[in-house]
């Protein structure tokens, strides 16, 4: 059955199916269509999560021993493969097929990949997957669907665009949804109460920045401390508003929080992850930012940004970028070596 990521939530509230196939042209959509496929799966009581990647080095026994390896006291697992940009070889597909023989109600293939010509879509793997499968089609809106899907996202963020608004936010990030997703957030930030209007938009977000508040937050992540400053001064030229920095800042810091306290408990970073809905291009640069910023770190960081703030809110008349640029380089800095 073939469905599109504005109906996945609606399909995953009904039984789960053994097998998704999700394919398409758009990286956000399928991550999205991915992390609630997994978080479905994980409420079923799906807990073990195998990912393989089908390349010349993949050795398919192991994905074969997942299917075999279950007892009496084994978990439900969840078999991810990802399928190469370039296609699957002969040999691969026969591997796919065969695999498909292999699955039990225990198991939940997820299968994903590149957009799909109808040929592949004819091939013997495909159409022995997806007997058992919902297949989510993730490519991105064209011009003529934009608007509507801009629309959807707002609402689903409780914004309220007016018709302009939504055509310049169609416009300006047309074939973009990681900055369409990017922007929202910020909107969200900077205008609690929902309302979007054409100077809002022009106001809040520019089409000649050279950073956006977004590449900020990696580079602290990163520990990049000149990289941080040069984009700090850069926003600061630009007029970028002080508190929204603050805040994207300290949704980093709580998330980077709560994956420490976690992983002290012992849970695994990549369950943790995937509940936190971190995605994939982002998880090598937070594990990073975890080695640097222990607890007792991230506490005092927080502490320190919060008094930041209320600062900014009380004290008209002092500069805030002094003192954002300090707790810059405090958050990009290294740790202490340990004395011996």
């Amino acid at each position: 059955m073939r469905t599109y990521p504005e109906q996945l939530a609606q399909q995953l509230n009904q039984p789960l199916r053994q097998t998704y196939l999700v394919f398409g042209s758009d990286p956000l959509l399928k991550l999205e269509a991915r992390d609630a496929i997994c978080q479905a799966a994980r409420t079923q009581g799906f807990e073990e999560h195998h990912r393989f990647l089908i390349d010349g080095q993949l050795n398919w026994q192991d994905v074969f021993d997942c299917c075999q390896a279950l007892s009496l006291f084994s978990s439900r697992q969840i078999i991810e493969l990802t399928c190469p940009e370039n296609g699957l070889s002969s040999a691969q597909t026969k591997q796919l097929t065969e695999l498909a023989n292999n699955l039990h109600p225990d198991i939940l293939l997820l299968v994903q990949g590149e957009r799909l010509n109808k040929k592949q879509e004819s091939a013997k793997w495909f159409t022995t997957l997806s007997k058992k499968a919902l297949y989510v089609v993730c490519h991105t809106p064209d011009a003529r669907h934009f608007p509507r899907f801009i629309e959807q996202r707002c609402r689903a963020l409780h914004l309220q665009p007016d018709q302009p608004a939504l055509q310049l936010l169609a416009q300006w990030h047309e074939g973009n949804l990681l900055a369409l997703v990017q922007s929202l957030q910020i909107l969200q930030l900077l205008y609690p109460d929902g309302t979007l209007t054409l100077p809002r938009i022009e106001s809040a977000l520019s089409r000649h920045h050279h950073f956006t508040p977004f590449q900020l937050t990696d580079a602290l992540l990163a520990g990049k401390a000149q990289r941080a400053q040069r984009i700090v001064e850069q926003l600061h030229a630009e007029g970028e508003e002080p508190t929204l920095l603050l805040r994207l800042i300290q949704r980093e810091l709580k998330q980077l929080y709560t994956l420490q306290e976690q992983g002290q408990q012992g849970r695994p970073l990549n369950i943790v992850f995937d509940q936190l809905r971190v995605w994939q291009t982002r998880r090598p640069m937070i594990t990073a930012a975890l080695k640097r910023l222990n607890l007792p770190r991230l506490a005092a960081l927080l502490r320190h940004l919060a008094q930041l703030e209320i600062r900014l809110k009380t004290d008209f008349s002092r500069d805030p970028w002094p003192d954002l640029h300090y707790f810059c380089a405090l958050m990009c800095q290294e740790p202490e070596p340990l004395a011996h």
